[in-house]
């Protein structure tokens, strides 16, 4: 199986670009590398039927979010406030960061 490089790491801003919530904005809550899949705050409800059980003393439907793929998802750039696609540049301490592809700016989890 091929794996794709996921440049969207935890509490990043993403804007969603396809699906049923798109263009809405949310933040990442959690990036499973393995099934190229992110959990993103308020993005892509579904509702679960449970029965009663010791957690949940009364049942009923319970929402909750699922996993979106990352290629649905687009990095939102701090500065120019606008989703954009990524770059890596290397500092001059050799430190790798990511980078905003409109306006260069240095995008840091935030």
């Amino acid at each position: 199986m091929v794996r794709d490089a996921i440049h969207i790491k935890k509490d990043d801003k993403v804007k969603i670009i396809a699906g049923k919530d798109k263009g809405k904005i949310g933040k990442v809550l959690k990036v499973n590398r393995k099934k190229n899949r992110l959990l993103v705050e308020n993005i892509n409800i579904v509702k679960r039927h449970t029965k009663p059980n010791a957690q949940n003393r009364q049942g009923g439907i319970i929402e909750s979010e699922a996993p979106i793929h990352w290629s649905n998802a687009m990095l939102m750039c701090t500065k120019c406030i606008e989703p954009a696609r990524v770059k890596h540049k290397i500092l001059d301490d050799g430190k790798k960061v990511r980078v905003c592809g409109k306006c260069n700016e240095v995008i840091d989890a935030s």
